[in-house]
């Protein structure tokens, strides 16, 4: 036999499903604010008045149709806020002309003191991390042994001086990183310094240059300088 919420229901056109798919009102996967309120006015209008609903039970459903609309204005807020934060404006990326940003890169220039700072992203733990910096030609400059590292972001400081100790210049240079473990090799990502010479909005996202590197997404640096 149908319960009184079946019975409900039914007066609206909505057919209770008995699987665990959810019921589906006017097209709808779920019910909302106005399915809610239809369902009040009809279990009013439709209430046996010889056994009218109780006050207290009136009171309750009227208090959880005023919390879902306080929670439902309230996702629909920090929805707003979030995406607002989120969001990368035009003139956003455009105060990143002449700052210094760190992403994934092999490509290198010197600082004015000499050398390069850099980092190494490890998808894990590994045994062994190495950093290995040569010139435009291909010849290693200079290989440092970053040792044991564990899973996460390793970073590294190179003063510019080659194997014998003479000045490297100031580049460009590349850089490769290694790392294993247990003689298995472990995920591996050089992260470099750049400055970022021009900002592009031609394709809605904004996109920043960077010399040796070239055009990245906002979204993939790592630090700012």
């Amino acid at each position: 036999m149908a319960t009184s919420f079946d019975a409900t229901l039914g007066n609206l056109g909505i057919a209770r499903s008995t699987s665990s798919t959810a019921v589906k009102a006017s097209g709808a996967d779920t019910l909302g604010q106005s399915d809610f309120l239809k369902l009040m006015t009809a279990q009013l209008k439709n209430q046996d008045p010889f056994e009218p609903v109780d006050n207290t039970q009136m009171v309750a459903q009227m208090a959880q149709f005023s919390q879902l609309s306080g929670i439902t204005e309230m996702s629909t807020t920090l929805k707003a806020i979030s995406d607002k934060l989120g969001a990368t404006t035009t003139s956003d990326a455009v105060s990143y002309i002449g700052r210094t940003v760190q992403t994934a890169g092999n490509t290198a220039y010197g600082r004015s003191a000499g050398g390069i700072a850099g980092a190494v992203e490890l998808g894990g733990d590994a045994s062994a991390v190495t950093v290995s910096i040569a010139d435009a030609n291909g010849q290693v400059l200079k290989t440092i042994d970053l040792g044991k590292q564990a899973a996460g972001t390793v970073a590294y400081d190179w003063d510019g001086k080659d194997a014998v100790g003479a000045d490297a210049g100031a580049g460009p240079f590349t850089v490769s990183v290694g790392a294993q473990k247990d003689g298995k090799t472990v995920s591996a990502t050089n992260l470099v310094w750049a400055p970022v010479q021009s900002v592009s909005t031609t394709t809605g996202s904004p996109v920043l240059s960077l010399p040796g590197i070239g055009d990245i997404p906002v979204s993939a640096i790592r630090q700012i300088g």
